[in-house]
This record gives C-alpha cells, structure tokens and sequence, in this order.
C-alpha cells in the first residue's frame, strides 16, 4: 500500500511537470506586473558558486602533509573537471543522466520513464533524477524524502542550470557524490579506496569506485565488495553497449582483479598539530579584527564574539585551505625520543618548546606523555612556578642595563631580609660577596633579590612587558618573584619565547608555528604581521650569554652541556621541588624543558638525576 502512495505521488508530481515548466516559461503582456519566475529565483536563492566543503590540510616545513583536517563528517578533497579522466565523466553521464547535456536541470522524459519502472515493479527504486538533481540534492538539499522536497529539488535544478555552465554542474556533480565510509567525491573515493589520485586509476578501478554511489550501502567496496563488483560489470557493459570502449578494453577490465588499498587520514604529531588550530584561531582573530574588538568587549559580547570567531575559523577551514608551519619532524620526534628515554617514572610528566630564534619559528612542541590531540597541552596550557628561570629575565637583564656591571662585578650574597620578607639560598648556606657570574651559575637566590630591590621592583618588571607572559598579575609585582614566586607562573612556549631574546642580540619577536595560510590554489589568506622589540641593549645581551653559558659550564646546569657553537641555560627548581626547568640556547635554537606532576608534588627524587638537563641536551645537541 505503501509504495503504491508513493507511485501515485509520482505520478502526481510527473503531471505537474508540465504546468511548472509552463511556468517558468510563462511570459507575455498579461504578465508584465509580475515578476518572472527567474527573477524571483535570482533574488531567493542567489546562487555565486556552487559551495563544497573540503578538507584543509596543515603542512610541515618540507610541504609534506602533516595533518589532513576533515570538516563536517565530509571527507572530500576537490578536484578540477579537466583533471578527471574522460572515463569518469563518461560513467557517470552513460549511468546516471544519459541526457545531461540537453535537459533544463530536471527530465521530464526520465521522470516518466522512473514511474512507469516503479509503477510496473510496485516500488520507488527509480528515481528519475538528474545530475543537477543530485547535485542540488548534496549541495543545497538534504535527502529528506517528501514532495516538497522533491520540487524544491526542481527550482533548484532549474536556478543551476540557468546559472552555471553543464561543465561547471558535472564538476560539481563529481565532487559532492557520496562514495560511503565518510568519502566524498571521486577523487577522495580514489584516494581512500585505492591510495591514489583519480588520474592514476585504471578503467577498471574508475568503474568500480563509479559503481559506489547509486547505493552507497549496498555497493560498499570494504563490507559488500562482490555487490560493487557485479555492478562495476554492468557499467563496463554499458560503456562497450554505448561504444565508448573498445571490446579489448572491456575484456581486460572485466578481467582485472580488483585489489582494496585503503588509505588512513594523516594525522600525525597531535602535540604540534593541537597547537596550530590555536595558533590559526589567533591568526584569524588578529587579521579579521577579533582580537580589538574582544579586548575592549564585556563578559557577554566577549562570549558572543568568541562563538562567532570560532563559527569563523570553522568556515574557512571548511573552504579548504594549507597551513604552512615551521614544524620540523626529524625534531619533533627528537623531542619526543628524549622524553621516553631520560623521563621514565610514569607519575612524572614533562613539556617542551623549541624555537628557531634566527626564523622567530616553533619548530618543535611536546605536550606531554602520550599525548592525543586536543588534549591539555602542557607546553603552552599548564602555568607553572619558574623558580630560578626567571633571574635572567627579571633580575640580571634589568641590573646589568641600569648599572652598567658586567659578569665579573661583585654584589653580596650575604642574607637579605625586607621586612617578615627573608629569603634563603638554595643550599641555605651563607656567603659573603661573590662575582655575578657565580651568583647566576650557582643560582644564589639573595643577589637576585638585591638586584630586584636595588633597580625597582616596577622597572624589573618593565622588562618582562614586550614578552606578553598572559598570566602575570598585579599580586606579583613584589620581592618574592625575584626567585619564582609568582601567583601563576608561565607556560613553556611563554618562557622560551621570552629566552629567544638572547639569540637575537636583546631583540624580541613573537615565534609562531604558522607561516602563512593559503587556499588549495596557493593564494594568499593570512600571514602574522609582527614587529620586533628591542628589550635591552647589545651590550647586555653579550654579557647575559657569558653568563648563561657559565651555567652550562660549571654551573647548575653542567649535564644539559655539549659541544657546540654555543651552549648556555638557566635552571629553575621550585619550592620543595615541585618544578624541574632548564630554559636555554644553542647557536640556533632556543628550548625550554619543564618537569613535574600535573598536580603539583614533589620529585626531589629525580633532582640530583637531572632528567630536565639531559632532556634538553639530546633535544638541541644534533642539528
């Protein structure tokens, strides 16, 4: 009873062909008050391009994929008409819309022929639809199975037809078909069935991924391929039938074996990746004016321009784009290696950042112990106390400006009390005055708060302001941070940015991981735009890499040395050993490494160890 309803539907919708093809055709001087069936589809459905989401991809520095970025469940990579073998084109005309190049959007023949075939066997297999049906269908439709539905499915067609080139709607065609498992299009249908591009397929591999979308379930190639095959030989047969091959072209396609090589989405360093779909929302926010306007913005807007930014970067992911990065893998995975080697206790986490101070480019990024994308990511997400990695920036950079002292220039390391304030070396021993240069190697605590309260608590901060550190507070400005103590801290990528300084002569520009964002095409979107900051004065920046080097030496820091151009860092251990750091630089990169537990504990167990230091030096100790 059912199906006979709906052959009657048909029918009814077959009769009323008429009298709206009538309608679209309708003119005349009776009608000249009211506007024309075209003109009303113009201004209700305005019709640019025919709009494909794709999948973007996220490039490496080599230009190798490093991660394929699939929107909306929609698999799909686009493809040019003229890039399509003539095979396919061919297919899907003989198979699906034999009069494509002469019908309006919608056959009336076709659809004649679909009810009296559905009318005959009592069912609604028969469709009748053409490929600008199908199209408007997957594009602008959804597959609903109503009569509204269905003429609004005409108007569209229609509106297309009018609109584009039949060049245009079989490329559309082409890209928007169903392919099942996720898969869109036929050049993704090649790419996942057979790992590789349409243009490389044989006849036989093109008419068994062609026979896919009549029924995507019930020509599924992975769960039903003996169904795909069969009917891979009957548009075989249609094509020798039509005369569009040879009989020696069809016998060897009938006979070749069909072998499935399905290919796995790239997906690959999610500690990096993670990082670049923050760093792209940033990017956009920046460039499109987001980042003003949230800055100046209540709770409520802030909350409202936040959706919209992120209904944004969704969208031009969706367009398709390449994120070029700086990320290296032969380093990446470095990183990755010298943490599973020299950081063993499975209760102990660590994070990392390395940074190519000559390019201002994150080159590396290690988000913690088996980490899976779009987890918390500790290289740039957890805020930790510094400890001593701090005293380079806060204390010895602001007293060597303001005094003009150098590496040899002595200042007390005797205690140091202001106020209930009193704080104790890291060994609690007491000394009487040493040079700078032992005072930073071994990480005397009561001369950098000297330094600190000499300069001005105000003005030493003043020179942590061109860094940007998103946490620091109006609580911190106080002795204390002198040696650490802040209320929140810095995330690994804030320290090592900030560190990258002393790779370029005092001169500060923000490391980024993007370096430009294109579409498929390789135009240009979005490219950072940042100016360098000079922090402090050449003459300081070659006294700070005497010092930092004096730790690698014979310092704290001795384990995190190796040969190089130059090697020079700064430890930083906290209160009752919660944080392990070692932040530095070689000639060409800049890295920090920080050690601990997610929820703050001590592992003064592994101090002596020093997993941090070794961490480091397998990181930068090879380029």
């Amino acid at each position: 009873m059912t199906s006979l309803r709906s052959i009657t539907g048909w029918i009814c919708l077959l009769a009323m062909s008429p009298l709206l093809i009538f309608l679209f055709m309708l003119s005349g001087e009776e009608v000249k008050q009211v506007k024309a069936v075209s003109t009303v589809l113009e201004e209700q459905i305005p019709l640019t391009d025919i709009p494909m989401i794709q999948n973007s991809y996220i490039l490496d520095q080599n230009g190798s994929i490093a991660s394929e970025i699939v929107n909306s469940r929609e698999n799909r990579r686009f493809v040019p008409l003229e890039e399509m073998p003539e095979a396919v084109k061919t297919i899907f005309i003989v198979s699906e819309d034999q009069r494509f190049y002469d019908h309006i959007g919608f056959d009336p023949a076709g659809m004649t022929r679909a009810v009296l075939v559905n009318a005959k066997n009592q069912s609604t297999d028969q469709g009748g639809s053409t490929i600008t049906q199908q199209l408007a269908r997957n594009v602008f439709l959804t597959h609903e199975k109503s009569y509204n539905r269905k003429l609004s499915e005409l108007l569209y067609s229609y509106h297309l037809e009018r609109t584009f080139s039949k060049e245009d709607i079989l490329e559309g065609y082409l890209n928007a078909v169903y392919f099942h498992n996720g898969v869109y299009g036929v050049e993704m249908a090649s790419q996942y069935y057979f790992s590789k591009p349409i243009g490389k397929l044989t006849l036989a591999q093109t008419a068994f991924i062609s026979a896919i979308p009549n029924n995507p379930a019930l020509y599924d190639p992975i769960t039903r391929f003996e169904n795909t095959k069969k009917r891979q030989e009957r548009l075989l047969n249609e094509l020798l039938e039509g005369k569009y091959i040879t009989g020696e072209q069809y016998r060897a396609a009938a006979a070749e074996k069909i072998r499935i090589n399905t290919q796995t989405r790239t997906d690959r360093y999610p500690d990096y990746i993670t990082y670049v779909h923050d760093e792209l929302k940033q990017l956009i926010a920046e460039e499109e004016g987001y980042t003003i306007k949230l800055s100046k913005a209540d709770s409520a807007e802030k909350e409202r321009l936040n959706e919209q930014l992120k209904i944004r970067v969704q969208d031009v992911l969706k367009s398709g784009v390449r994120i070029h990065t700086a990320l290296d893998p032969t380093l990446q995975t470095r990183v990755s290696d010298a943490f599973k080697n020299h950081l063993t206790d499975p209760s102990v986490q660590g994070a990392s950042v390395v940074i190519d101070h000559r390019s201002h480019e994150i080159k590396a990024m290690y988000g913690g112990k088996d980490y899976k994308k779009f987890d918390f990511n500790r290289a740039y997400q957890a805020y930790r106390q510094p400890g001593s990695a701090i005293k380079p920036l806060l204390d010895y950079v602001p007293y060597l400006e303001t005094t003009g002292a150098g590496p040899n220039s002595m200042i007390s390391a005797e205690p140091f009390c202001d106020k209930e304030y009193c704080p104790k070396n890291y060994d609690e021993k007491t000394y009487g005055r040493v040079t700078l240069e032992t005072a930073f190697k071994r990480s005397y605590n009561t001369p950098a708060v000297r330094m600190m309260n000499e300069v001005g608590v105000e003005k030493a901060f003043s020179y942590l302001e061109p860094f940007k550190f998103s946490r620091i507070v109006k609580e911190d400005y106080r002795l204390p941070v002198s040696i650490g103590g802040f209320t929140y801290g810095f995330s690994p990528l804030e320290l090592t940015q900030a560190y990258s300084a002393f790779g370029n002569d005092g001169v500060f520009s923000k490391s980024r991981a993007i370096k430009s964002v294109t579409d498929l095409e390789g135009n240009p979107l979005y490219k950072w735009k940042d100016e360098p900051v000079r922090v402090w004065q050449s003459a300081t920046n070659t006294k700070m890499r005497a010092l930092l080097t004096s730790v690698t030496e014979s310092g704290t820091g001795t384990k995190a040395n190796h040969p190089a151009a130059y090697t020079g860092g700064k430890t930083g251990t906290t209160n009752d050993y919660n944080d392990l750091w070692f932040a530095g630089l070689t000639d060409a990169y800049t890295a920090a490494v920080w050690i601990g537990k997610d929820k703050a504990e001590s592992i003064e167990s592994l101090s002596s160890a020093a997993p941090h230091q070794l961490i480091w030096r397998d990181i930068t100790k090879n380029r």
